[in-house]
């Protein structure tokens, strides 16, 4: 025989094993509720509540199979991955949060720094609130002094008069909200730096808060980006 048409038999031969094993039904088997076993070419309904055991043509084990979960406990498993899911999320995002926090303030005095800035703008604003406040309230005088002349006949106050007051008064009543909104602004401003300190002192390690060119500050950011 030429070993040709030999090679070419053996490859036929070994060609039609691998097509035999191909085209092998899948087989599964368990032991049902009653203790039998049983066995199919399809997934067992008698087992959805057991193990099932797929196997290979040789008789060895493909794969096993869970029992199959009913809508109730379907929904629990999809509310716990649910669940799971966002924990991560939730956890991804603290993690992104504090190394943009740990970015913006390496160390201690870039937080209080930020912390003074913060505070000097709405020092600022109240200043100058209260500066115009102040201006207000001397027109108001001014006017106050005018309307003795009509003390005896109030109703010949002239219109613009009225006018002016009332808008005198309304001015000072706004600057005056101005201010108390900048008053509770400030104590807003030093409740979220608070916050921001203590999550930072963690971030920053034990000990004294590192400078920004310190290599400890820069060892200490690399491990929380990590």
């Amino acid at each position: 025989m030429p070993a040709s048409l030999g090679r070419a038999i053996a490859l036929g031969i070994l060609l039609g094993c691998t097509l035999v094993h191909a085209q092998a039904p899948a087989i599964y088997t368990c032991i049902d509720s009653k203790g039998r076993r049983l066995t199919a070419d399809r997934p067992i309904p008698e087992c959805t509540d057991r193990e099932q055991k797929e196997l290979n043509p040789s008789g060895t084990i493909k794969r096993k199979m869970g029992p199959s979960l009913t809508a109730d406990e379907r929904a629990l498993e999809e509310e716990k991955a649910r669940k799971t899911a966002e924990e991560r999320a939730r956890e991804a995002d603290d993690k992104r949060r504090d190394r943009a926090l740990l970015t913006r303030y390496p160390d201690k005095p870039s937080h209080d720094k930020q912390r003074r800035e913060a505070l000097a703008l709405a020092d600022g604003a109240i200043a100058s609130a209260s500066k115009n406040a102040e201006d207000l309230l001397a027109q108001r005088k001014r006017m106050d002094a005018e309307l003795e002349f009509y003390n005896k006949d109030p109703s010949k106050i002239p219109p613009k008069l009225r006018r002016q007051m009332e808008e005198a008064d309304s001015h000072i009543d706004a600057q005056k909200r101005f201010v108390a909104n900048q008053v509770a602004e400030k104590q807003r401003i030093n409740a979220r730096f608070d916050e921001e300190l203590v999550k930072l002192k963690a971030l920053w390690g034990p000990g004294a808060a590192p400078t920004a060119a310190s290599p400890g500050s820069a060892a200490r950011a690399a491990v929380v980006r990590k």
